[in-house]
């Protein structure tokens, strides 16, 4: 089972990197928006390692069957080194490469409270994200959101993947 998880983990954390890396050459001057798809989409490719792990394991490893509860610990481990090297990536992302991330989302997204709310909503709305993003700190904090949101990802594929390819 460590083979496999490590395997399987180290392959979901290496395309988590090369598409993080492949969407900041080609994906300057996408909006949040693109931007925020094309991570969740990262993000999903990268874990779907977890269903071929737990395949590989049932079928070359475990003489093609496998129990509810290692199918999910297996897709859980891989999940978690997949959410270890996107949290890394986000935060050599927000503080080497580009550590006015923060301030240019907030820039950005208060241009879009502008186009949409006017007079003391405005000023609310302007509020209560400036009061968000000083409340999530920093870099650290930012990456272990990312790390925290690929982890559920890959619980919920993982319970998926369980369900699909246990045998007893």
């Amino acid at each position: 089972m460590k083979n496999t998880v490590i395997k399987f983990g180290l392959y979901g954390c290496t395309l988590a990197i090369v598409l993080f890396l492949l969407a900041l050459v080609f994906g300057n001057g996408l909006s949040y928006s693109t931007q925020e798809i094309v991570g969740y989409a990262t993000m999903i490719a990268s874990l779907s390692f977890v269903f071929f792990g737990i395949k590989h394991f049932r079928d070359h490893v475990n003489n093609g069957t496998v129990s509810f509860g290692k199918a999910l610990l297996i897709g859980v481990l891989i999940s978690g080194m997949v959410a270890i090297g996107i949290g890394i990536a986000d935060y050599i992302y927000t503080t080497l490469i580009n550590p006015d991330f923060a301030k240019e989302f907030l820039d950005t997204s208060i241009k879009q409270l502008e186009t949409t709310y006017s007079g003391t909503e405005l000023q609310t709305k302007k509020a209560e994200l400036v009061e968000q993003m000083s409340a999530y700190g920093g870099s650290g904090f930012l990456a272990f959101i990312m790390f925290v949101t690929v982890l559920i990802i890959g619980f919920i594929l993982s319970l998926i993947s369980t369900l699909i390819l246990q045998r007893k």
